[in-house]
């Protein structure tokens, strides 16, 4: 699978995730294939790159170290990131990346900027990782906390109900702080 393993996000349309299931169930099983599934995040093929996005995503959810070598890389790539489809798998991947205090201020730069975007999907994604890089930093909880009420009160309805979760999470959170 190795020689292959990009091959397999080509052909479909976007509203596919063609075969990033298998190809995380792949690279998790074989972690040395994470490199090169990280060099799809910049293909020139959009399919490749939300694909390879989608399947990198699902891979850092079980093993988020995979994501330390490229640290660097995904920052720049969060702000960089054209495609929704690649921007809301960078959001979610955001707070898996055990970022200093200059990172986190950087990464949460990008992720406010998502809040303006067109697709619902990346702003409620970017609440997601706001509030997960919140739990990482404390001290901005009471920001994340208002465009998380915010968000409740003028959002898309994916975008309420997320909101409405994350404030009760953050508020038990603080609770046990």
């Amino acid at each position: 699978m190795a020689k292959s393993l990009l091959a397999l996000f080509t052909g479909g349309d976007r509203r596919s995730i063609g075969r990033a299931d298998e190809v995380a169930a792949a690279v998790l099983q074989s972690p040395g294939l994470f490199p090169q599934l990280i060099k799809g995040l910049w293909s020139t093929d959009s399919l490749v790159r939300m694909r390879a996005a989608d399947a990198v995503e699902k891979i850092s959810r079980e093993k988020p170290e995979l994501l330390r070598p490229y640290k660097k890389e995904l920052l720049g790539l969060i702000h960089e990131a054209e495609e929704k489809e690649v921007r809301w798998h960078l959001a979610l991947m955001a707070p898996r990346l055990a970022l200093n205090a200059k990172e986190l201020t950087l990464a949460a730069a990008a992720l406010k900027n998502y809040l303006g975007d067109r697709s619902s999907i990346v702003r409620t994604c970017a609440l997601q990782a706001l509030s997960d890089l919140a739990e990482q930093s404390p001290e901005r909880v009471s920001e994340v906390t208002e465009l998380l009420h915010q968000a409740a009160r003028t959002g898309t309805a994916a975008m309420k109900a997320r909101s409405r979760k994350l404030l009760l999470r953050l508020e038990q959170w603080r609770g046990k702080q």
